[in-house]
């Protein structure tokens, strides 16, 4: 199981302070969602986590070790991320795309073994895309792109994911098997971290919540004691009609906060 803490880390990109000294532990187990406005800082920060872009400041332990101190693939086999809005340019089969997630477990030259395969499979079945296979992944559709991209992320088999904005482009039915399949995969054990602009699904599948404004985190807590009508005029400008009561909780927008 992974552990990832982050201890006063800033990014500043260009000119611009885009995390500003956030400490964040995140333990296995949990679905944690990271919200915000857009150009809040939340892809900067899971990026700032995964060592893809420098840190002005601050440190970031996975599982107590400096990630400045581990390789790419070190990192890699702890924890499969999905970036958010790929492009694909390669018309590769859509098994073959799936196969790259398998790479950080690979030496040199190495091929793909009777049980990279058959995790191969298994990814591609958990995301709901092993029909797709013999596809080309150029040729697929937004959603079904989406859903062989998450594959690619599964079939790495570590023990955490960080999935940025894993919701964009699905339609409803699949924005809810792709938010079982993250809370599955917590309950088994691993730390998931998503990105998420979906408060209701926000709200209804995530363990905990930090909603990030201006590089900075506003909340930090259970669903419902982040997502308040103060946090949400504050961060978001909205006014929100928020029901909590029941299993399934409602966050619905209904207008912009009168100056």
């Amino acid at each position: 199981m992974v552990t990832i803490r982050a201890q006063g880390l800033s990014v500043r990109l260009g000119r611009h302070p885009a995390v500003n000294g956030i400490d964040l532990h995140l333990e296995p187990g949990q679905l944690v969602g990271i919200i915000g406005p857009n150009g809040a800082g939340k892809s900067t920060l899971i990026r700032a986590m995964l060592g893809l872009i420098k840190r002005e400041s601050g440190s970031v332990l996975i599982d107590g070790v400096d990630s400045a101190r581990l390789t790419r693939r070190e990192i890699a086999r702890r924890i499969a991320y999905l970036p958010q809005g790929q492009s694909l340019h390669w018309p590769l089969a859509v098994e073959r795309l799936v196969a790259l997630g398998r790479m950080p477990h690979l030496g040199p030259l190495s091929r793909l073994s009777l049980e990279d395969e058959a995790l191969i499979d298994a990814a591609l079945a958990r995301a709901d895309a092993l029909h797709l296979k013999g596809r080309v992944a150029t040729e697929l559709s937004g959603g079904e792109r989406a859903r062989v991209l998450l594959a690619r992320a599964l079939a790495v088999g570590a023990p955490a994911l960080i999935a940025d904005e894993p919701l964009a482009a699905l339609d409803p039915g699949h924005q809810i098997d792709v938010m079982d399949l993250l809370k599955a995969e917590a309950r088994a054990g691993s730390l998931v971290v998503t990105v998420l602009h979906d408060l209701g699904m926000a709200a209804r599948y995530c363990d905990r919540l930090v909603l990030m404004d201006r590089g900075s985190p506003v909340a930090d807590g259970p669903p419902l004691e982040v997502l308040t009508e103060r946090n949400l005029a504050q961060v978001y400008g909205i006014v929100a009609r928020i029901e909590a009561d029941g299993k399934w909780p409602l966050i619905l927008p209904v207008g912009r906060v009168k100056s």
